[in-house]
């Protein structure tokens, strides 16, 4: 790009901010430059970040505006995907670039999603219901009174490993492997050098192995499970070895993600307010719509990317072919001009439900239901204990601005 066009793109009034940044997210310290963006430049171009350059969207109405055109935005895995790093053309840094459904565009993703999503519906998610309260149950009476522990490891990976390993009939001694696929799947910060992305590549293969192997067992013998379902699927009963890899990411990754990172949010943002969590525990009714205010206040992704599959103007902004586009869903969630006193959990919030984290559109997160299911059950259980939970220190945080989440958050258990 020559200069003057860097220049007229960079045009603003605001100098490029970098929110790609991983600090900004290990020191959760990302509010404040997404406050500047929204106000000043909620559509700004980032000529340079540790992902090359890219178009930052920072406020929702734009980000629902960009979701409703996907002819417009592509998600196509051929250009990059969903992901912030990544080439547009050619893969960068020996990327090895996996087909998933979310990262298609129509039809191919049409066909695939609805292949998944009666797998999600409302009535498999209610069989669900008395098995999920019987496992959160299990966990929770598991739990010492009065003594630290690290929630993220004892509940919210614990919890929604189990759940991953149920959907895929995953062999239950060896479940922990999810949790390290998932992490590593996740971490776009493995995605800058040959060394990291080799690191990554190994921890594919290996899940690929040993799905490749449950494979072969529902051919033989099929049952419920998202295996069975793919493999009774014309759209998906014969994806290749890397899209088979990439759906798994994919539903491995929004599975164990969105609801471990909103559980350790449940604990941690309830402490940050404990008028709300007052609140909370005096009125059990509260509770789903509690879910979906944490939900929002965490935003288990940070952000989607899409690409520009033509030349458009968009929100006043002169965009390429080609060029990267982000969406900052973290940012769009704390949106003043749609949710007061934004950066507060409020868990009588009217209009939480209106989060970006499940994202929007055609796109918008197949297992939804499955997450607030394991929320709202775990809300429910630790209500029916009177049991909060007492954050003791600063959580310790995942440094990336892909998945918004913790490695520790340390807490001790009261009865109220």
């Amino acid at each position: 790009m020559n200069q003057s066009a860097a220049l007229e793109r960079t045009e603003s009034a605001l100098p490029p901010i970098d929110v790609s940044r991983a600090a900004l997210y290990q020191d959760e310290s990302w509010q404040e430059p997404f406050r500047r963006l929204r106000e000043q430049a909620p559509v700004q171009y980032v000529p340079d970040s540790d992902f090359g350059p890219y178009w930052s969207i920072s406020t929702y109405q734009p980000i629902v505006h960009a979701e409703a055109l996907p002819k417009v935005f592509s998600s196509s895995w051929e250009y990059g995907g969903i992901a912030i790093p990544g080439g547009v053309e050619a893969p960068i840094n020996g990327e090895i670039r996996m087909p998933m459904f979310i990262a298609m565009d129509p039809p191919h993703h049409t066909a695939q999603r609805r292949t998944i999503a009666p797998s999600f519906g409302p009535s498999e998610v209610a069989e669900m219901k008395a098995e999920v309260q019987a496992r959160t149950a299990e966990v929770l009476d598991s739990l010492p009174i009065g003594e630290a522990f690290n929630w993220v490891d004892r509940v919210s990976i614990e919890l929604t490993t189990g759940m991953l390993a149920k959907l895929f009939d995953f062999p239950w001694e060896e479940r922990a492997k999810l949790t390290y696929w998932s992490d590593m799947g996740g971490n776009v910060e493995l995605m800058k050098t040959p060394e990291d992305l080799a690191r990554l590549n190994e921890a594919l293969f290996e899940m690929g192995a040993a799905f490749a192997g449950l494979w072969q067992q529902k051919l033989a013998n099929p049952g419920k499970d998202l295996i069975s379902v793919m493999l009774r699927s014309d759209a998906m009963s014969h994806m290749s070895e890397q899209e088979f890899i990439g759906n798994l990411i994919l539903l491995i990754v929004g599975g164990n993600d969105t609801t471990r990172n909103s559980m350790s949010a449940f604990a941690w943002g309830l402490s940050q307010f404990p008028d709300e969590r007052a609140k909370l525990e005096a009125d059990p009714s509260l509770i789903p719509n509690a879910v979906q205010e944490l939900v929002r206040w965490q935003t288990p992704l940070a952000h989607m990317r899409r690409t520009v599959a033509e030349d458009t103007e968009f929100e006043g902004a002169q965009m390429k072919k080609g060029d990267k586009v982000v969406l900052w869903y973290i940012s769009a969630n704390r949106d003043e001009s749609v949710f007061k006193d934004a950066d507060k959990v409020i868990v009588d919030r009217p209009n939480a439900r209106r989060h970006l984290s499940f994202g929007y559109g055609i796109h918008r997160c197949v297992g939804a239901r499955v997450a607030e299911l394991q929320l709202t059950t775990l809300l429910e259980e630790m209500a029916k204990r009177r049991l909060r939970a007492n954050v003791i220190a600063e959580p310790e945080r995942v440094a990336t601005c892909f998945v918004h989440g913790y490695k520790e958050v340390m807490v001790e258990l009261s009865r109220y």
